[in-house]
């Protein structure tokens, strides 16, 4: 009994500190109101991860929370050959341009650079997940400011289920890895780590554009 006790201090700690749930710090918004960009070209992101879809998967899941927040974003297609006319395929070189050179070119007003972390399916005895993880910086493409930073991480793992039982769950595994020799399903996870990182209903997310009905109130706020 006094064993018990005597624990039951570390046990109140220990509760407490599970409880408790991790928030990331305010971003502070100053150097993003002061610019007040416009047009964001959007760069081909960095692939820290071992897959090769990587990139485009996640480039293509810029441009719709983009275009929604109320920027104007350069089409991925017209920036992709522009980049490629002047012998740049690579997305490592493309980040290395000086922030002038590309505001001669496109003549935008900030820069968005990612990378991704983590792209793919994990595939295990009985589950397999989908990642994706990145992290992404907004630039003033003037004076080399940083507007904005941000970081987004979604799965599939909480849409799994195992209604089915071990036999269940060993069929949809097989099913799930055939899939996905067929198909990116990285592809519809970047869309959801896209709205997650740059949605600006989300937490510190970039703030709402020029064209948007809600740009006024949020950038006197």
């Amino acid at each position: 009994m006094k064993i018990i006790k005597s624990l039951l201090p570390l046990l109140s700690v220990l509760v407490l500190t599970a409880c408790q749930t991790y928030k990331a710090d305010p971003i502070d918004y100053t150097a993003f109101k002061q610019s007040r960009p416009s047009s964001i070209l959007v760069l081909p992101p960095l692939n820290e991860s071992p897959e090769i879809n990587a990139t485009w998967g996640m480039l293509t899941a810029t441009t719709y929370p983009l275009s929604e927040a109320g920027y104007y974003v350069f089409p991925v297609a017209v920036v992709n050959e522009t980049f490629k006319q002047n012998g740049l395929t690579n997305a490592a070189d493309i980040h290395n341009i000086k922030l002038d050179k590309l505001h001669s070119i496109f003549n935008n007003d900030a820069v968005l650079y990612i990378t991704v972390k983590d792209y793919g399916t994990r595939y295990q005895l009985i589950q397999s997940v989908t990642t994706v993880e990145a992290t992404a910086k907004l630039v003033d493409a003037k004076n080399g400011k940083e507007l904005w930073y941000g970081t987004a991480i979604a799965s599939d793992a909480g849409q799994k289920n195992n209604n089915g039982g071990l036999i269940g769950a060993l069929v949809g595994a097989i099913v799930d890895q055939v899939a996905g020799t067929l198909l990116d399903k990285g592809y519809d996870i970047a869309q959801l780590a896209g709205s997650q990182l740059l949605s600006p209903t989300k937490p510190n997310g970039i703030l709402y554009g020029p064209r948007s009905p809600k740009y006024k109130t949020e950038i006197n706020k």
